[in-house]
């Protein structure tokens, strides 16, 4: 069953306020337990984490932006 487009942008809401900082503490935390690599390796796990995220949430997120198309006029 497909998410109706109010559906969609309530979850889209909820994984950004909610999600996406949980996930931040994640990445920081998986970091740290690397104990500190240089820079750039920090930077390329930090650029990692972040396309991973959003893999799993991308139709979620498609066509949120743009008008409701089930909204009659």
């Amino acid at each position: 069953m497909a998410l109706s487009y109010k559906a969609r942008k309530r979850l889209a809401l909820l994984i950004l306020v909610v999600g996406m900082p949980a996930y931040v503490v994640v990445a920081v935390s998986v970091v740290n337990m690397l104990e500190r690599p240089p820079i750039w390796a920090e930077l390329l796990v930090y650029i990692g984490l972040g396309f991973l995220w959003a893999l799993p949430f991308r139709r979620i997120f498609r066509g949120i932006g743009q008008p409701d198309p089930d909204e009659k006029n």
